[in-house]
């Protein structure tokens, strides 16, 4: 009931703050657009791999202007709902609600404004399966993560990563109308990946997570333990980007470079957990986008370029 009392309290000081009309930038930044990015860049790969020849604009632009705008929608809802977190930790100080730039009401009406409109998009222009299953993405990330599973267990975003690794999944249904093997298989990458990519950051930022009271791993096990799981997460991801080679789904071009990329991140992890430094833990979370894209970018380059693969029915 104090926390309670507390949160509102903060919501009444914040309400004499808000402008009386925001800024576009504010609502832009409510969907994170650096992070959609990178998810609408792995749904568009999960769309081409899903044909021999380039998608159609008829789908792969509305497609992706409706994962684009769901995804924004969840994001918009992780602000809400984190508003009062985010006021007691340096790196989201400034976001558009705990700043006052934005009440609450008016995110909420943001949030389901393109949440519908981005769902309707899918179900009028691509498919239901892609629609449904972006709408379960969106639960799984707005509703299941940020409002349970990051304030009750450090395996917070193990789990809600999930949600997170969905966009290629939603790019080859969006082409196909079905759930392929390959597709999980890219899914198993991004869900792979995320606990690394985040972990590293909140090693970086543990002093801000211990403030703002949220069970990540380096406050609830050490930021040690967290180095040598993110080692050995950094490890099965290598294992698992081999995967897409070994079943044929992707050549030679694809298996060199990510074999690269999977020795490089590799070589971060070792550092942060032998020999790190200040920015260590920060250098290899923006590596880790990166990594991401460049992964993607090879299997895109290796489908069309090398060795185009016709998906089996």
């Amino acid at each position: 009931m104090a926390e309670q009392a507390q949160m509102a309290s903060a919501d009444e000081a914040l309400a004499q703050t808000y402008k009386k009309q925001a800024n576009w930038r504010d609502y832009l930044t409510l969907t994170k657009p650096n992070v959609v990015l990178l998810l609408l860049v792995t749904a568009l790969v999960g769309m081409c791999l899903a044909s021999p020849t380039w998608i159609a604009w008829q789908i792969m632009v509305p497609a992706l202007i409706g994962i684009g705008l769901m995804s924004g929608s969840a994001a918009a809802v992780n602000h809400l709902v984190d508003r009062h977190i985010d006021a007691r930790m340096a790196r989201t100080l400034r976001r558009p609600l705990p700043s006052g730039a934005l009440s609450p009401k008016r995110v909420l009406t943001f949030a389901a404004t393109i949440g519908v409109v981005g769902f309707a998009v899918l179900a009028i222009w691509v498919n239901m399966l892609t629609a449904w299953l972006t709408f379960a993405s969106l639960i799984g990330y707005a509703m299941v993560y940020t409002m349970y599973l990051k304030r009750a267990t450090p395996q917070n975003i193990v789990i809600g990563g999930l949600a997170g690794a969905a966009p290629p999944l939603l790019g080859w249904t969006s082409v196909t109308n079905e759930i392929h093997p390959f597709a999980i298989l890219l899914v198993m990458i991004v869900f792979t990946w995320t606990p690394p990519h985040f972990w590293a950051l909140a090693v970086h930022r543990a002093k801000d997570y211990a403030k703002a009271e949220i069970p990540m791993l380096p406050v609830t096990h050490g930021v040690e333990f967290t180095k040598t799981c993110i080692f050995l997460y950094t490890i099965l991801l290598g294992i698992i980007c081999l995967l897409p080679y070994i079943v044929g789904m992707s050549g030679i071009v694809y298996l060199i470079g990510s074999s690269i990329l999977s020795i490089w991140f590799l070589g971060y992890a070792w550092k942060l957990k032998f020999a790190p430094t200040k920015h260590t833990a920060f250098n290899m979370f923006k590596f880790s986008i990166w990594q991401l894209f460049a992964l993607f970018a090879l299997l895109l380059a290796d489908h069309y370029l090398v060795s185009p693969v016709l998906p089996v029915g």
